[in-house]
């Protein structure tokens, strides 16, 4: 912990120009050992899953077991995340992800990227979070409007041995588009390759006291194959081919929420198997590696340098505890571990144990039930209307009178099983604390509205659910549009209820809170949702699939 400290305070100091780093350059025709771990997109995972996966406890022990056996070894270890360490699991979210922090702070986390998700809450609880952490958040494209200052510490330099390691931060500037606009008005995401260039000229210009041995990114803007990235902002690959080769070792990135293990040139695996090698993407000399998300794996990247080089000698995705489901001829099954089991450090399930209790007493409670499971997750909701789209619809229908409704169906984050519903699975489903809203508008703007939706693509976020809308979308135009079954009449007034992320322009969305008919309820859209099952209970999910209703050709 005191080498942490220690790297953390010279990267407080190397990033503010406040003093010169010592100058101790490595020796020649030495070979150093460097281990980068990482993770990404822990979206509150501190605790291990019901099936006694992943959690941070268990992370601990394996992170601490690498730091034995790379100090073994003369080396030395860096811990990176690539960031979205908010939103997903009621017991953090209820608490502003404290506990998440601490036990990255135990853990020895050294740096992470700031990830859209950390905007999910005012301003003032993200700087609350980086006062819990120990570690910088690190981005170089976040700027404030008013002052045209950066928001965060752009990069930050940690000294391990002989060298000066740097790490630089950044941010897809898709978060503007798939943040909560509310919190967002003096807030600039500037594009993160644009800043990238801008920082690694700096660094490489610092005096030779000061100046990094080698560069490291770690990232927030996902990894699309062959740069590829569709209706997403540009990822780690495209800024990897805009950089001058090699400038940077390595892209530790998050986002996409993948396993970049490569199964050819520009193409990842499609269905990583936990405990498999792992191959990770190059690009114009640049290594990029993602560990998929929740902790579910510790990244380990072994490099060594020698007179200014750095080689990668291995590479691995650590599984922590991931288990598969084994089906017997009998029919009966269990959960087998794909790798030896790790351990959980007492030492951390010490500290995590009473946020865990706090948060099980507030959200364990039934509220209602379903007689089949409710379809919310990302490889549908971003792709095809589904059941559960249509009741948190429902929902919001019957809270505002509307009639009719629309929101992205990245905004459905979870599925909910057959059988007793709790307040935490409502939760679960929708993490954001969302404003429930509507807007009163003619036909004829209700037609422009839809129009402008319906070219949401799938495979994003964006991608919308609707209720009560049908239509069939040829050449960007809509064709038979109907509201609750009827035409639509450009003269009439409709009422759609949506959420304040849409409204206000999340995901691309037409605004409407500068509307005349546009309203605020402030009902938080969990708190509907919850409310909507426990009067609606038992629910027959029969009645919630979609019948076709909305077509594209």
């Amino acid at each position: 912990m005191k080498m942490l400290k220690q790297g953390v305070a010279l990267a407080l100091l190397a990033a503010w120009g406040l003093t010169s780093l010592p100058a101790q350059a490595y020796e020649k025709d030495k070979t150093y050992k460097i281990t980068i771990l990482h993770t990404n997109d822990h979206h509150g995972h501190f605790w291990r899953s019901d099936d006694r996966e992943y959690g941070l406890a268990a992370q601990k022990m394996l992170v601490d077991n690498v730091r034995k056996e790379v100090a073994a070894e003369g080396g030395s270890v860096l811990v990176l995340s690539g960031g979205d360490i908010n939103t997903g699991v009621p017991e953090s979210d209820l608490l502003d992800a404290e506990p998440d922090f601490r036990g990255m702070n135990l853990i020895g986390y050294d740096a992470m990227a700031v990830g859209n998700h950390e905007f999910d809450n005012p301003m003032a609880v993200l700087r609350q979070q980086e006062k819990w952490a120990k570690f910088p958040f690190l981005s170089a494209n976040i700027y404030q409007k008013s002052t045209g200052e950066r928001l965060f510490k752009p990069w930050a330099i940690f000294k391990r041995q002989d060298l000066k390691i740097g790490v630089i931060g950044l941010t897809t500037d898709d978060t503007a588009k798939i943040g909560n606009p509310e919190f967002f008005t003096d807030i600039e995401f500037r594009k993160p390759a644009d800043e990238a260039k801008l920082v690694i000229q700096e660094l490489n210009n610092l005096d030779e006291k000061e100046r990094p041995d080698f560069l490291i990114a770690t990232t927030h803007m996902g990894h699309y194959d062959n740069g590829e990235h569709g209706s997403n902002a540009p990822g780690d690959v495209e800024m990897a081919r805009s950089l001058p080769a090699g400038s940077l070792a390595m892209i530790v990135g998050g986002h996409s929420q993948d396993p970049v293990c490569m199964a050819s040139e520009n193409k990842k695996q499609v269905n990583y198997v936990p405990g498999t090698p792992c191959a990770p993407d190059r690009q114009n000399g640049i290594w990029i590696v993602q560990a998929h998300e929740w902790g579910k794996y510790v990244g380990r990247a072994d490099f060594e340098f020698r007179n200014g080089e750095m080689k990668l000698v291995h590479y691995q995705l650590i599984p922590v505890n991931l288990k598969k489901k084994i089906v017997y001829d009998n029919g009966e099954s269990e959960r087998v571990l794909y790798a030896p089991e790790i351990p959980e450090n007492a030492q951390m399930l010490s500290l995590l144990t009473p946020f865990q209790n706090k948060g099980k007493a507030q959200l364990a409670v039934k509220i209602g039930s379903v007689n089949a499971p409710l379809e919310g997750d990302r490889s549908k909701v971003r792709f095809v209307q589904t059941n559960l789209g249509h009741l948190i619809l429902a929902a919001q229908m019957a809270r505002t009178g509307a009639n009719f409704a629309v929101m992205s169906g990245g905004g459905i984050r979870d599925s909910i099983p057959a059988g007793d519903i709790t307040y935490k699975d409502v939760l679960k489903v929708q993490p954001f604390g969302n404003v429930v809203v509507y807007a009163d508008m003619t036909g004829k703007e209700v037609v422009d509205y839809l129009t402008a939706v319906a070219q949401m693509k799938p495979n994003s976020g964006a991608y919308p659910q609707f209720s009560h809308v049908s239509f069939t979308m040829a050449n960007g135009k809509l064709n038979d549009l109907k509201i609750g079954g009827e035409p639509v009449d450009p003269a009439k007034t409709y009422r759609m209820a949506t959420l304040s992320f849409n409204a206000t322009g999340g995901d691309g969305y037409p605004r409407l809170d500068d509307k005349p008919g546009y309203v605020n309820t402030g009902f938080i859209d969990a708190e509907v949702l919850k409310q909507y099952i426990q009067q609606n209970s038992p629910l027959d999910a029969a009645t919630l699939e979609p019948q076709g209703e909305v077509n594209w050709q």
